[in-house]
């Protein structure tokens, strides 16, 4: 059971990180049409003419994920060779796919060099993940401790897949700390002050909820319910970690910490309050009110709160790339649809 545990994760993740790659190398998905272009002469283009040194970099890190994860469930049953080259085939696989289909998009360029960098990317992703096999005493250090902490069996799998995209939804720095309004640059007039926000309850409610959220599903996936207040804490300092890193990368200077505001202090605040009061309620009980969580957060989100497009935060950028665009519609969409994932996986458990 734990072997086949041990495989079904990185399946599961394998399957979502594909998802990220499709919704960042065909969004936003309209426009389909024939360009009269030959795949065979996007091959054979001289790489020289689509070369630029950023996008080479970010398309080659962009999937050494995806190759670490697809030799790291080939390696359980394969050996290490075979589990690097098969990472290595299915990465050109995608990126060939991928720059196939741009062809029908206007707003997108198919490059033979992308598809040479992200092969190289899956590669090197392949090679780390075969390496680290080898690393036994890593290897049991990792099964010890999620045994230690999480639970196995039904839905646990799919659980910590849940967690895993929470955390890359939220570690976008244009959007507040467990908030989904993105941030944008205020248009200053000369010599005139700009005039303070109004408070946003909705915002911070919705912040509150998101951390129940996360809360309910903790609950469902610790061994000990106790540990979720400080499981929770550890999580959302490794998002904020996180967070102010690429922020002072991406960001200018004056932007840095503006995902830090009142709405989100205050709903983090509350949230803790509230997840105090259901930790001790009966597990079918908790599962009921994750469910009612889960379904107001995607109607206040959705429908109550005014959300900035992903586009509005590209002002507070001091990089103008396409894939930053893409990665804050990737944050979007996640906030979109992770209520009825969490809402799937609270039906899942429900008998267990």
């Amino acid at each position: 059971m734990e072997e086949k545990s041990n495989v079904r994760l990185p399946l599961l993740l394998i399957a979502g990180y594909f998802l990220f790659i499709l919704y960042g190398s065909l969004s936003p998905f309209t426009g389909w049409r024939d360009q009269g272009l030959n795949f065979a002469d996007v091959l054979k283009e001289p790489l020289v003419l689509t070369f630029t040194a950023f996008d080479a970099a970010v398309n080659m890190l962009s999937y050494v994920p995806f190759g670490f994860l697809v030799a790291l469930a080939l390696r359980s049953r394969l050996g290490a060779i075979p589990s690097a080259l098969l990472a290595l085939v299915c990465g050109m696989l995608v990126s060939a796919g991928m720059e196939f289909l741009q062809m029908y998009l206007p707003t997108r360029v198919s490059s033979n060099l992308d598809i040479l960098t992200n092969t190289s990317g899956s590669a090197l992703g392949g090679l780390i993940a075969v390496s680290m096999s080898s690393w036994v005493g890593l290897r049991m250090a990792v099964k010890r401790w999620r045994s230690h902490f999480f639970q196995h069996g039904k839905g646990s799998d799919l659980g910590l897949a849940l967690l895993a995209l929470w955390v890359f939804g939220h570690i976008n720095p244009t959007l507040p700390l467990l908030g989904n309004v993105f941030i944008a640059e205020i248009e200053r007039q000369p010599f005139a002050s700009v005039p303070a926000e109004p408070f946003g309850w909705w915002a911070s409610i919705a912040v509150a909820l998101n951390l129940l959220m996360l809360g309910t599903l903790l609950l469902t996936l610790l061994r000990t319910p106790r540990r979720v207040l400080t499981t929770l804490l550890a999580v959302l300092c490794m998002v904020a970690l996180l967070k102010f890193i690429i922020a002072a990368v991406l960001l200018k200077s004056w932007a840095l910490l503006l995902w830090i505001n009142g709405e989100a202090m205050l709903g983090i605040l509350l949230g803790f309050m509230l997840l105090m009061a259901i930790v001790w309620l009966p597990r079918i009980t908790v599962i009921g009110v994750g469910s009612v969580v889960a379904a107001s957060y995607f109607v206040i989100v959705n429908f109550v709160v005014d959300r900035n497009t992903p586009s509005a935060a590209m002002s507070i950028y001091h990089w103008h790339y396409l894939h930053l665009l893409n990665y804050n519609g990737l944050a979007q969409t996640i906030a979109m649809i992770f209520p009825a994932l969490l809402l799937f996986h609270l039906w899942r458990i429900r008998d267990v």
